[in-house]
């Protein structure tokens, strides 16, 4: 048995066990990702897909995932890989030729890789060894995450990331705990140390009855107003918030879409405090 650092979970993993997120083992008396080198998605998207809107706007990336995820979202719209343990996907691609296929797409405008669709950082030494190949070649990383990692994940993460979408799906700790099977603050102390490192834009997914009152977007937007950059200058209110329209997924299949007019109202009231807000899914 091992203990698992990668979350704030800290799984204890019996031999040959997994931990909560389905992609983590121990083999040996040491934790290791059993997901790693295993693309179970792989596509030439938009850059603005991701969604970034102010980072390199008009460009590809290749995105890349795999499988497992260490939150239990019941709306979650990639279910299907996230709470997959890897049955059906034996696709192994090493770093190296991961990041020679980022490479042949360039003139297709492609300016990197970006690592997604399930919660990359599960398998967070895949990201690393894939991100310091992409980076020797001079292009561009970028990680689209729940945020929900140890600092040990982010020192070694961070320094090779030059954009990220982070989801921050809620402002309250019942939520993530109960609904998300989450943690809030570790979500918070990694966005507040993402900004310091490399161009941040952040999403909140609003699912009516969960995260749509006025009075969360106020509370995000107040909070996000006063992240700081490494030098300690204020910069919270230069950070691109995406407001993003629910529809039904998963768990809850039965809940109705979100309504237009809400996801507008909460879009006026964080431009209060921040300069670029999107709306998502409209």
């Amino acid at each position: 048995m091992a203990r698992c650092e990668v979350c704030f979970r800290h799984c204890e993993i019996e031999e040959g066990g997994r931990g909560a997120c389905g992609a983590r083992t121990c083999i040996g008396g040491c934790i290791v990702a059993l997901n790693y080198g295993c693309v179970t998605s792989i596509a030439l998207d938009p850059i603005e897909k991701k969604p970034l809107s102010r980072f390199c706007p008009g460009s590809s990336v290749l995105s890349v995932g795999s499988y497992g995820c260490n939150l239990f979202c019941p709306f979650c719209q990639n279910h299907d890989i996230s709470r997959s343990k890897g049955e059906g996907f034996d696709n192994f691609i090493s770093p190296e030729e991961l990041a020679g296929i980022a490479v042949r797409y360039k003139d297709r405008g492609n300016i990197g890789i970006a690592y997604t669709y399930n919660e990359p950082l599960i398998g967070y030494e895949f990201v690393r060894d894939t991100a310091r190949i992409v980076k020797d070649m001079g292009m561009k990383n970028i990680l689209v995450s729940n945020g929900t990692v140890t600092k040990a994940v982010q020192d070694e993460i961070l320094p090779l990331i030059d954009a990220m979408n982070i989801d921050i799906k809620s402002m309250s700790e019942k939520t993530y705990k109960e609904i998300l099977g989450g943690d809030l603050d570790s979500v918070k102390d990694f966005i507040t140390n993402a900004v310091k490192t490399s161009h941040v834009e952040l999403t909140m997914l609003i699912v009516p009855g969960m995260n749509d009152t006025e009075e969360e977007m106020i509370e995000l937007a107040d909070w996000i107003s006063e992240l700081k950059d490494k030098d300690g200058n204020i910069i919270g209110p230069k950070i691109p918030l995406h407001i993003s329209r629910f529809f039904p997924r998963y768990k809850m299949s039965d809940k109705a879409p979100t309504d237009v007019a809400k996801i507008s109202r909460l879009v006026e009231i964080a431009r209060e405090k921040l300069l670029f807000v999107y709306k998502g899914n409209c």
